[in-house]
């Protein structure tokens, strides 16, 4: 069984051609800028737009203690619910939403299908994203390999921050990878992802020699990467790739500003400014310089 948090048809962001995007539920790093940061956690989020709430107390009720009112305004202790099933779908107002769900092979499959003939007509297929995808169960190995027995393109989006086996054994039927490269700096990495560069470069430079096709994508973000050393020398890495033909530029923006108050959580990034698309055409133009096909991405 595969955890999702969303199925998202008829994307056209994810790779070449109309695709619909599998949106897996958990990932190993903690990026302060995260766009999804319903993703993050492996098990289901709990959503909560107090906007919507008309206190019809559905959710005290199933709470089982955990959700309570206290003078008008609903409290939700998310560190100790565990039985998810209780709250899903049963708010009226649908001021209280669970994010994600445990889905078989079967059930991802028949969304899937839904769409053949758009993935045939543009050139499209399926990218599976996340969270972080080949943080998955094992079996999304089985899911990928009925994908691709179906004739569909197929195109992973990873932060590559994850033991090189799992990648190995989705690895044939795959046919491109958008990989993230968010820096250089191990430290810094370190500081602002939780992360470990090592093994995210160290996969770059193992999936480069498999031959696979490398989509490198860049998430910019003020105060973390934007500064013409730091782009500079990730766009470096990337023409020294062999595989990687492409280099994509992703802007920051606040847009998920709302997501982490319906989550509870604080957004670190909240109050940081947008980036522009033409801040980036100077990058745009290095990148094409040193070889490599670059995009600004919305």
């Amino acid at each position: 069984m595969l955890s999702v948090f969303n199925i998202q048809r008829y994307s056209l962001h994810d790779g070449s051609g109309v695709r619909t995007t599998v949106f897996f539920k958990g990932c190993p790093l903690r990026c302060q800028w995260c766009n999804n940061p319903e993703s993050i956690d492996p098990f289901p989020s709990i959503m909560f737009d107090d906007r919507s709430c008309h206190a019809f107390g559905d959710c005290i009720k199933a709470g089982e203690g955990y959700i309570v009112n206290c003078n008008g305004i609903l409290h939700i202790d998310r560190e100790h619910i565990t039985d998810f099933s209780r709250l899903r779908d049963v708010c009226p107002s649908k001021a209280l939403q669970i994010c994600g769900r445990i889905m078989s092979i079967e059930e991802i499959l028949s969304e899937i299908m839904k769409d053949l003939p758009f993935y045939s007509l543009s050139g499209g297929g399926v990218t599976i994203s996340g969270g972080e995808p080949f943080a998955q169960d094992p079996i999304l190995s089985v899911l990928l390999a009925e994908i691709k027995a179906a004739g569909i393109h197929i195109s992973a989006e990873t932060s590559l921050h994850i033991p090189w086996l799992n990648i190995e054994r989705c690895l044939k039927p795959v046919d491109v990878f958008l990989a993230d490269l968010k820096h250089l700096d191990g430290f810094k990495f370190q500081q602002f992802t939780g992360g470990n560069l090592e093994l995210v470069l160290g996969n770059f430079k193992n999936l480069d020699k498999t031959g696979k096709t490398i989509i490198v994508r860049v998430p910019v973000i003020p105060g973390f990467n934007f500064s013409a050393p730091e782009l500079y020398s990730i766009i470096d890495f990337a023409a020294s790739l062999k595989n990687a033909a492409e280099i994509n530029f992703i802007p920051f923006h606040t847009l998920a500003k709302e997501k982490y108050a319906l989550l509870g959580k604080d957004y670190v990034f909240g109050n940081q400014r947008n980036i522009e698309k033409n801040e980036l055409l100077p990058y745009v133009m290095y990148a094409e310089k040193n070889g490599l096909v670059a995009k600004i991405l919305n």
